[in-house]
């Protein structure tokens, strides 16, 4: 058995609760919510929507299959910090290339074991999202008032912009799976690989670029249309891909956004956002698609949402015609996609590549594909 160090978690309301060292000593602060998969924490890991967060694991043990290359969402671990109940102390799965602890000493992660999840999450499920620190190692020795101290002057997630933190800082290019229908534009606001995966499989030769791109650089690619990747932060710190944004949608080039794209694309046609007061995570949650009356289960991390009237058609008041909210959720009615009328574009705030997670919604990709193949037509470029 692994003799571990004391360590505490420290919620900026005064709470605490201690543990034992997981992976690196030290201090690490962050935004706090949890990730409810009973599988897939590589994926929650190197997700970079996840950037500026410690993440708890609802589920009590954690890190029996280890870790590979092969289900890594980006190059790195994107967490601040770690949180899980009981860590594995042993790895057994045919695919494992290395222990999950490992992983997060790679990437000198610092994290807490041995405390209680189900507590903590019922404690910000009722009291709201809200910042942490966890401390161990000489951080032990601060004074409990120290450690509230430095969690309470840590950056919170109001008014952040981290898109510039993770996104490439060099465009590069995926080629179609299959029979290319085009070039296709990502602006990587902290894109999963397993999303460029399907839009290459939708028969895309998908070219990924910065997120301080420009209208001239995406158009040099002669783009059939733009996709905006999910990502971390406050959408309302987000002005410059919001204005790009509105260039793509006035150009009439098709649009599909998730996660962050949606956000950003309800600023771009006039609307507003706002921090929800739990946000919504986990691999379960329910979405009603109003066009169909289905229930989609979906995969969801977000902590921002676009401000709207769920039922009504509604004209841009920046000039870019009706739009219509497309879904919600079904357990607190937050906004959860987009649909104009006027122009070819639509978004989700969930993630239909969720890995591991529900796959109910995977046809977005071929929606999109079938939007730009419709536009193509219109222009007279379709044969």
């Amino acid at each position: 058995m692994v003799s571990r160090e004391r360590a505490v978690l420290v919620l900026e309301d005064g709470k605490e609760y201690f543990g034992q060292s997981y992976a690196r000593q030290g201090v690490a602060c962050g935004e706090l919510v949890f990730a409810t998969g009973m599988t897939g924490y590589q994926e929650t890991l190197t997700d970079p929507s996840y950037a500026g967060q410690i993440v708890m694991q609802t589920f009590p043990h954690i890190g029996n299959t280890g870790v590979n290359s092969a289900d890594n969402e980006s190059d790195q671990v994107w967490v601040s910090g770690y949180i899980v109940r009981d860590p594995s102390r042993i790895t057994s799965n045919y695919r494992a290339e290395d222990s999950l602890e490992s992983l997060l000493i790679q990437n000198e992660i610092v994290g807490i074991s041995d405390v209680d999840t189900r507590a903590i999450t019922r404690h910000i499920r009722s009291q709201g999202a809200m910042r942490a620190g966890i401390f161990s190692g000489e951080f032990l020795a601060n004074s409990a008032q120290e450690r509230l101290d430095i969690v309470k002057n840590s950056q919170g997630m109001i008014g952040r912009n981290l898109s510039g933190e993770v996104s490439t800082k060099q465009p590069y290019v995926i080629k179609a799976k299959n029979t290319s229908v085009g070039n296709l534009a990502v602006l990587d606001l902290g894109v999963k690989r397993s999303t460029l995966d399907y839009l290459a499989k939708s028969g895309f030769d998908v070219h990924v670029f910065p997120q301080s791109s420009t209208m001239d650089e995406i158009l040099a690619v002669n783009p059939v249309g733009v996709f905006y990747s999910n990502g971390p932060g406050d959408p309302a710190a987000s002005d410059q891909q919001v204005e790009l944004l509105r260039e793509v949608l006035g150009s009439g080039l098709p649009y599909f956004g998730i996660c962050f794209g949606n956000q950003l694309f309800g600023r771009a046609i006039g609307l507003d956002t706002y921090k929800l007061p739990f946000g919504h995570r986990g691999i379960n949650q329910p979405v009603l698609d109003k066009s169909t009356g289905k229930v989609q289960i979906t995969s969801q991390n977000h902590g921002f949402a676009i401000k709207a009237e769920l039922e009504g058609i509604y004209e841009s008041p920046l000039g870019f015609g009706k739009f219509e909210v497309s879904h919600y959720s079904l357990n607190d009615q937050v906004v959860e996609g987009l649909r104009a009328l006027d122009i070819p574009a639509f978004s989700v705030q969930y993630h239909p590549e969720a890995a591991a997670g529900p796959h109910d919604s995977v046809f977005l990709f071929e929606e999109f594909k079938s939007m730009v193949l419709e536009h193509q037509i219109r222009k007279g470029e379709g044969k």
